[in-house]
């Protein structure tokens, strides 16, 4: 009896050890896939790599329900390909499959549509165009209405979003950097801020996104630095500022190559690093005067970094400093009048940028061989300049201080002043434009101080003068200021609403 119950023990350990030895065997078995990178806009160049699959097999990878690729796994059943976002994929998370063709062996991951908008208008290069817009279109804008509305102390003057990795970062006249989910806190439609980051004085920079960092100027005489990401809390301390001689004001940071640039009103230009110095208060890396205070946020292309300031005159420096601790510029080029809040855009090697004499100025990014420059053509338009242009398509985009807005053929027109392809007014009420367009999807979006952005046909309307396809209204506010971006589907800029305190307003707007 003995025997038998031991026997019986064995038996049953036995078993036992058989169900864990295959279970085992099954989740060695297993297939997996995973993607790096697992974000990023369309047309994404991303690298698949599976295991677990049978050897020699052929494996389909599909994008949601679409095949995207086949591969063919080595003697170990792995394999590796090499795979490219579809251009047309919308924002947000897609299903990635991989499905053994003999084995019948599955493994998915996901890969998330997400284009970033890290600084004012855009690019280093301050173009303002994103190239990876593929919602919202001319066919469909007129269908675009708020979605929700961030709130803020007080009013957003100048200040336009940046939105990167889901967040979207815009300044107030409160002196607050903030940060919201760049996708709303659906049910709700007015939204609370993730943190916000205080400085000393009124903002009117343009946050910039940077390597985890966000970069933002005050009136207070500084450059700040906060953490991406926040501090785990509702507000957050910056990483470190960088002191400068007088306000920033409208200028704001530009991001690269690990430098950070930004002009004051001090008259100089700044460059500091932007992984700061090891302390709290840092020193620029390097300073350039100008004849005037600099409201004009700077532009780069090709190793030289653009600056206007308010003597008029457009300034080119070596972005890589000059080996000292005060630079001069590679040249200057004239324009007719203070450059008051225009910023260059720099395009196939033209910087365009605007005047308070009226004119959109054109000159050769390269220089001229001389300490001075002459504009290669000007574009006129109504009483003054203080919109920064946008340039896609061969076409450059600016609004002027009497409600117009124009868009010039990039080239010029083989004269020395130039007449728009054709201009824009909004509908209704009138008023002036003071804020860079931004270009997107065949539709150019531009804010104007009647309350609203305006949205028009890139191309026009065929005729000279065009109204807009649509346009995007605030709540009990007139200043719009802040430049739009458009990114993931939806268009982000800031403003207020007077009856409702606190005032401050993010304005987001989505297809319906």
């Amino acid at each position: 009896m003995i025997f038998n119950v031991q026997s019986s023990a064995r038996l049953m350990v036995t078993a036992l050890l058989l169900v864990v030895f295959l279970s085992g065997a099954s989740f060695a078995a297993a297939a997996s896939v995973s993607l790096s990178p697992k974000l990023g806009p369309p047309t994404t160049k991303t690298t698949a790599t599976g295991s677990g699959f049978s050897a020699g097999e052929t494996v389909a990878i599909t994008f949601d329900s679409a095949t995207l690729a086949t591969a063919t796994t080595d003697g170990s059943g792995n394999f590796t390909m090499a795979l490219t976002v579809s251009k047309s994929a919308q924002p947000g998370s897609h299903a990635v499959q991989a499905t053994g063709q003999a084995s019948g062996l599955t493994a998915s991951t996901t890969f998330t549509v997400q284009t970033n908008w890290p600084s004012f208008k855009n690019s280093p290069a301050r173009t303002s165009v994103n190239a990876f817009e593929n919602t919202i279109n001319p066919g469909n804008a007129t269908s675009l209405s708020l979605a929700w509305q961030g709130q803020m102390g007080d009013l957003v003057d100048f200040s336009s979003p940046a939105v990167v990795n889901g967040v979207v970062y815009v300044g107030s006249f409160d002196g607050k950097l903030y940060a919201f989910n760049a996708n709303g806190c659906a049910p709700q439609t007015l939204c609370q801020p993730l943190w916000s980051g205080a400085t000393g004085n009124d903002i009117t920079s343009s946050p910039a996104v940077a390597n985890g960092t966000v970069f933002i100027g005050s009136a207070d005489h500084k450059l700040y630095a906060f953490p991406a990401k926040g501090c785990g809390k509702s507000s957050c301390s910056p990483l470190w500022t960088g002191t400068t001689g007088s306000a920033i004001l409208e200028s704001s940071p530009l991001v690269v190559n690990g430098i950070v640039y930004v002009g004051s009103f001090d008259k100089k230009f700044y460059a500091f690093a932007a992984s700061g110095c090891g302390k709290s208060t840092c020193s620029p890396l390097w300073t350039a005067s100008t004849g005037a205070s600099i409201t004009s946020s700077p532009a780069f292309a090709n190793g030289v970094v653009y600056i206007g300031s308010q003597d008029g005159k457009l300034y080119a420096f070596r972005a890589s400093g000059c080996g000292a601790g005060t630079c001069s510029p590679l040249w200057t080029a004239q324009a007719g009048s203070s450059i008051v809040q225009s910023g260059p855009a720099v395009s196939n090697g033209v910087v365009y940028v605007g005047s308070f004499d009226q004119d959109l100025y054109a000159f050769n990014a390269a220089g001229c061989g001389q300490s001075t420059c002459q504009p290669l053509w000007t574009g006129n338009t109504g009483p003054f300049i203080s919109s920064s242009p946008a340039v896609a398509n061969g076409v450059v985009y600016v609004g002027d201080g009497d409600s117009l807005f124009y868009a010039f053929k990039a080239s010029g027109c083989g004269a020395a002043t130039c007449s728009p392809l054709w201009t824009g007014q909004a509908i209704g009420e009138q008023a002036a434009i003071i804020s860079a367009p931004a270009v997107a999807d065949g539709l150019v979006y531009v804010s104007e101080n009647n309350g609203m952005v305006m949205v028009f046909n890139a191309k026009g309307c065929g005729t000279s003068f065009c109204f807009p396809l649509t346009q995007l209204l605030t709540n009990n506010e007139q200043i719009v200021s802040s430049s739009p971006a458009v990114v993931n589907g939806s268009v982000y800029f800031g403003s207020a609403d007077q009856n409702q305190a606190p005032i401050g307003r993010l304005y987001v707007y989505k297809l319906r």
